[in-house]
């Protein structure tokens, strides 16, 4: 029996280079299906970040604006409101919006820019050689912290989503991951509200994403699936972080 892949119209047919178990993939394609089903891939403009989605451009079809390391709530602000009907998201990890980006991102949200932001949190800076992130665990073994990250030293990993979620401009931030079919059905649907959220024009959303990175974290994909509900989901825990919309997750 054949099996039917049916590609998302805004998904261009192109072999991901993302490495096998790695969420980027499926996070693409849950926006892309998104998209699709919104009806809005003419209107739509993605803002990949630096880092191992840089090339994201290769694999949406909708207008691309890159932006520099960490800037890409300012491109976005720049973007939708020199063209209030335009579609914007931005796709971000957490070395982009956790850190260099913590500024932009923190401010847009307040203002309450009508953004839909991807957060990509995998705990490490990935393209780079797996360095610690803002986000990366206590006691976290990365190429910068060998014996595990130590809280006297390098602090605490920093839960950035509950950090927006203070800024009255942020009115819809829920936290998903893509480790699992279950997770994954949640993750569109929060990706879907987040999207809405701009087309109703509310205000700033955010859906972060907890994506497994099994090469930095030296595991295999089975294993770090595992490992984001074992360990990673206890630090950052899923659910609704807030939501002022008074609307339910579309199914």
């Amino acid at each position: 029996m054949k099996t039917v892949y049916n590609r998302p119209k805004s998904l261009k047919k192109r072999v991901f280079h993302y490495c096998p178990g790695c969420g980027h993939s499926i996070a693409h394609r849950l926006i892309c299906e998104v998209i699709d089903e919104m009806g809005i891939q003419d209107k739509t403009v993605g803002i990949p970040p630096p880092g191992c989605a840089v090339f994201a451009y290769h694999y949406f079809d909708v207008d691309m604006a890159e932006s520099a390391h960490g800037r890409g709530a300012a491109v976005g602000t720049g973007l939708k409101r020199a063209n209030p009907e335009a579609i914007v998201f931005t796709y971000q990890g957490d070395g982009d919006l956790a850190a260099i980006g913590t500024a932009e991102t923190i401010h847009a949200a307040n203002r309450g820019e009508k953004l839909t932001a991807i957060f990509i949190n995998n705990a490490v800076y990935g393209m780079t050689g797996g360095q610690m992130a803002p986000t990366t665990l206590s006691q976290m073994v990365t190429t910068t912290t060998p014996y595990g990250r130590d809280e006297k030293l390098e602090g605490y990993p920093i839960r950035i989503s509950e950090m927006i979620a203070l800024t009255k401009g942020a009115v819809y931030i829920e936290r998903v991951a893509v480790n699992s079919p279950a997770h994954i059905i949640k993750a569109k649907k929060a990706i879907r509200k987040a999207f809405q959220v701009q087309v109703d024009g509310l205000g700033y959303a955010l859906v972060e994403i907890l994506s497994p990175c099994p090469t930095n974290w030296k595991m295999t994909p089975v294993e770090s699936w595992k490992w984001v509900d074992e360990v990673m989901s206890k630090e950052f825990p899923l659910g609704v972080i807030k939501d002022t919309t008074g609307a339910k997750n579309v199914d």
